[in-house]
C-alpha cells in the first residue's frame, strides 16, 4: 500500500494541533508521546513507531509505516534474524475499531502475516487474537 501523505511532516503537523507541553507531572511514556508527536515521520524508528501505536497516536500515518517496516523486514525474520516484534505486537493489538476505520490496513497486516515463518508463541496468540 503507498503512502498518500509526506512523511517528512509530523503528526503534529499533519493533525493541524499541538498538545503543547506534557504535564509536568506525566510519565516518561507520555512524554515521549509529546515528543514523538512533534517528530518527522521519517525519522521515527521502529521502536518509536510502535510506542505511538501502542498510545493509539497518529494511527492514520503510523500504521501505514509500521506495516511498510514489518513488509521490509520479513526476509531477515524468515531467515532467523532479527525481526520487529515489539512493532508487530503494537499493530496486533489494535482494537478491531481500529481495523473497521482502516479495512485496507487490517488486509496488509494479514497478508505480512501470511509471509512470516516460525512465529514465536507468544506471536502465534497475537495473530491468533488478530484473527478471530
Amino acid at each position: 500500500m503507498p503512502i498518500d501523505f509526506n512523511p517528512d511532516r509530523s503528526i503534529q503537523e499533519l493533525e493541524g494541533d499541538d498538545w503543547g507541553n506534557p504535564p509536568e507531572d506525566s510519565t516518561g511514556l507520555v512524554q515521549a508521546v509529546y515528543t514523538l508527536r512533534r517528530r518527522p515521520l521519517s525519522r521515527l524508528s521502529a521502536y518509536e513507531l510502535g510506542r505511538l501505536i501502542g498510545q493509539d497516536v497518529g494511527l492514520r500515518w503510523t500504521l501505514p509505516l509500521a506495516l511498510k517496516v514489518l513488509r521490509d523486514t520479513v526476509d531477515d525474520h524468515n531467515r532467523g534474524g532479527f525481526y520487529d516484534d515489539d512493532l508487530l505486537s503494537a499493530v496486533l493489538g489494535r482494537k478491531p475499531d481500529t481495523w473497521k476505520e482502516f479495512p485496507e490496513l487490517a488486509q496488509e497486516a494479514n497478508e505480512i502475516i501470511d509471509l512470516l515463518s516460525n512465529l514465536t508463541p507468544n506471536m502465534a496468540r497475537q495473530v491468533k487474537r488478530f484473527r478471530p
